[in-house]
């Protein structure tokens, strides 16, 4: 039975790589949609197995050729001109991208690039040389993927019923425990914003989550308590950020999050021009994991940017803090040891301010600082749930989007620089 199906797989495979060819000769050229269409059909129904086959091939022969390129790129070097780096250009691009791009004029096309990615990605561990082909592809869903062609649309409880349970499935922060969770979330005091692309017109991308509060909050379990009263509008003085989820794993690394918590905020002042305040609450899920690591945080190997005095005071409460085991760091009962959780306020500063522009560094901190956002405060026993008590030993933070500064904020994170407030200073 294996045989069978590793023949038939094998077969599968063949037929689309033996497609993929005809759309790029110059009969393809011709009748491109026809085949990209019957392509998309093949890919549809492509086995598992069959994948494997078609990503080394992609990846192997749909290459540039050396011999042009070499060609090339000497004219070039020898006449620098416009015309020499046109043709350089136009033989160096792998054939597979124009490849992608047929498949993504036809209907379908897109979707089934989407979908080709994901696949792609759950297999690229153990690939490498599938990087190739996924660089290509994320050069191009980048493209494709720009938010000047996406629309950002409110969800509500009016929403059609297949896009409120996709938002229950994919939400990735703050599970939605029901149809009453989801109903609070969406009563007048939450919105809810998702961004859509025109040929996935009913798939949410990503979405936003947001409380509508009279100041920033420092726990999370007010927010998304089910049986919470909602609000009235006049105490309407904050938006806070609470919950981020990604749809679509094959959009991984195409930059949209940023984008949309920019115009969902433009939005909102918009809407309800007596909000002040915008930011987030946010978790620190790689906290309690780099604790564990024991950091280096004195001598030669300790993170750079930290003073002497703070980098050993930091040291200090790392020692006490690695006293407690894991197991009783993640308990409820820490929450009420104060020494230990100023200890626990120390060294998330020092990891949030030190660690986030190095390898290793919490991804949702470098997502917000690098949108532009200023980490504002650090909240004690913010999450209460064990997910959270073992993640980040209840700790949550405040990252503050102060829409006149995103952009000097921004800039001064791809220069390594933390914008951070003086109350979270003064914890190093």
């Amino acid at each position: 039975m294996a045989i069978v199906d590793s023949w038939t797989s094998a077969r599968a495979a063949r037929q689309v790589l033996g497609l993929a060819h005809k759309l790029l000769s110059e009969r393809g050229q011709a009748n491109s949609l026809g085949l990209a269409g019957d392509l998309i059909e093949k890919m549809g129904t492509l086995p598992a197995q069959a994948w494997p086959i078609v990503f080394d091939k992609l990846a192997a022969d749909f290459n540039p050729d050396p011999a042009q390129v070499l060609r090339a790129a000497q004219a070039y070097a020898a006449t620098p001109d416009g015309d020499a780096l046109l043709a350089l250009t136009a033989v160096s691009e792998p054939p597979r991208q124009e490849l992608f791009r047929r498949l993504n004029r036809a209907p379908g096309g897109t979707a089934t690039l989407v979908r080709m990615r994901r696949r792609l990605l759950d297999g690229l561990k153990g690939h490498d040389d599938w990087r190739i082909v996924d660089a290509d592809l994320l050069h191009l869903l980048s493209s494709w993927f720009n938010p000047g062609f996406l629309e950002m649309r409110q969800v509500d409880w009016n929403s059609p019923a297949r896009l409120l349970e996709q938002i229950i499935h994919h939400e990735a922060v703050h599970a939605i425990d029901g149809w009453d969770d989801l109903r609070r979330r969406l009563l007048p005091d939450r919105r809810l914003f998702a961004f859509f692309h025109p040929q996935l017109p009913n798939e949410p991308l990503i979405f936003v989550e947001i409380a509508l509060l009279p100041d920033m909050p420092d726990a999370i379990a007010p927010l998304i308590e089910k049986r919470s009263d909602p609000m009235p509008p006049a105490s309407y003085k904050a938006a806070i950020f609470y919950s981020i989820s990604n749809c679509e794993p094959g959009l991984r690394g195409v930059s949209l999050g940023n984008f949309l918590i920019k115009r969902v905020a433009e939005h909102l002042q918009r809407e309800l021009p007596r909000l002040k305040l915008f930011c987030t609450l946010s978790p620190i899920p790689g906290f309690a994991a780099w604790l564990q690591g024991a950091p280096a945080l004195t001598g030669p190997d300790a993170l750079p940017g930290l003073k002497r005095p703070q980098a050993e005071r930091a040291a200090q409460a790392l020692e006490r803090v690695r006293h407690h085991s894991a197991a009783a760091l993640a308990s409820p009962a820490a929450l009420s040891d104060e020494a230990l959780q100023a200890d626990l306020r120390r060294l998330a500063a020092v990891y949030l301010i030190a660690q986030t522009p190095r390898p290793g560094g919490d991804p949702v901190a470098r997502f917000h600082l690098d949108n532009g956002a200023r980490l504002e405060r650090l909240n004690i026993g913010g999450d209460r749930s064990a997910k959270g008590l073992r993640q980040s030993h209840g700790l949550m933070v405040n990252y503050l989007y102060d829409l006149d500064r995103i952009e000097g904020h921004h800039e001064a994170f791809m220069q390594g620089e933390i914008a951070f407030s003086r109350g979270v200073g003064t914890l190093l």
